[in-house]
């Protein structure tokens, strides 16, 4: 079968050609219909040989699936061949407290992810280690819903702690309109009644950004602290989520956020918020988001079947799947690119 691998440090992705996995006891083996590129798959590959603490290369890609149940392992039930699923990405232990009350996404042992620490999604064929890690898809497009399970339920997970401070006549401000960032601004617009404000470095997903419901966006240039400011009266903002990690953007979190707000870093980056008397606004608190629960992705994909939320996605090929990461590397990429195996 065809795979998209990273196969030696500081290189590009290969399409190769690898042997079809068998499911094991207790394992699902799927048929992939679609799988999502990812800003991490790309801090991966640029992670340094001497800092590389993923899965050893070759690495197969990919974090978000859909596909198909073709085979179950020996003794494994509770799904059927032929159903359509979705893959949740943060596989946990299942027996830790954390993992006890659903947060698989901060098992107290760790994750062990696709595409990440294992053998990813960007294959014709893929392993799932148990069907406790799968998501009933019904009917919707698989291409179109693929990248809800990283690109709709980290913002899912990242905003819905903060819906309570959301209230009518607070801001809350989207710090990157990509992959992720358009829907956060979507899930804002759907579950509060707060005035959204959303910021890009690229005129594009700005614009997109006010076609998605923003109230205000602009380009995220020297000025865009003061026009933050303008915007809430000089209060500031209620709940910053930085959707890009950059220490810019931690920057600006840290300058815009008003008394009692919160930021939420969500951009896998090295950007970092320095807490204390004398850095930021009194009673400010700040999160460190981590993907987001079984549940959490179950509600992404009801609000998606009910038409609340979308992602904007760029279709290619098994074969083009380089050309995804090109792309997405240079910023090309307007929301989700998804590679789909059968194209």
């Amino acid at each position: 079968m065809k795979a998209l691998q990273y196969r030696e440090f500081g290189a590009r992705p290969e399409v190769v050609t690898v042997d079809k996995p068998v499911p094991g006891p207790g394992e699902v083996l799927l048929k992939m219909t679609a799988s999502g590129a990812c800003h991490s798959d790309e801090f991966i590959m640029s992670t340094p040989a001497d800092q590389y603490v993923f899965a050893p290369l070759p690495l197969t890609l990919g974090h978000e699936g859909a596909g198909v149940v073709e085979e179950l392992g020996p003794g494994t039930t509770g799904i059927e061949v032929g159903q359509a699923v979705l893959v949740y990405g943060p596989w946990g232990c299942g027996m830790c407290h954390s993992c006890a009350q659903g947060s698989e996404n901060n098992c107290v042992h760790g994750i062990s992810a696709p595409g990440i620490h294992r053998p990813g999604t960007m294959a014709e064929y893929m392993i799932v280690d148990s069907p406790r890690h799968l998501v009933p898809l019904g009917d919707l497009d698989p291409v179109a819903s693929v990248s809800l399970t990283d690109a709709g339920l980290t913002p899912y997970h990242a905003i819905k702690p903060s819906l309570s401070r959301l209230s009518p006549g607070t801001t809350a401000l989207v710090i990157g309109v990509g992959g992720l960032g358009h829907v956060g601004v979507q899930l804002l617009r759907a579950l509060t009644q707060a005035t959204v404000i959303a910021v890009d470095l690229d005129r594009s997903r700005v614009d997109q950004a006010l076609e998605l419901g923003a109230h205000h966006s602009f380009i995220s240039d020297s000025d865009a602290g003061e026009r933050i400011r303008e915007f809430t009266g000089g209060r500031g903002v209620d709940a910053v989520f930085d959707f890009v990690g950059a220490q810019s953007t931690a920057d600006l979190a840290q300058s815009s956020v008003a008394v009692a707000g919160e930021i939420a870093l969500i951009g896998v980056g090295t950007g970092t918020v320095g807490a204390g008397y004398l850095t930021l606004p009194f009673d400010v608190s700040v999160r460190v988001v981590n993907w987001g629960s079984r549940s959490e992705l179950m509600e992404v994909i009801e609000l998606a079947r009910r038409g609340a939320i979308s992602v904007t996605v760029s279709e290619f090929s098994m074969d083009d799947a380089p050309s995804a990461y090109e792309q997405l590397h240079a910023g090309k990429v307007r929301g989700r690119a998804v590679v789909v195996p059968t194209r």
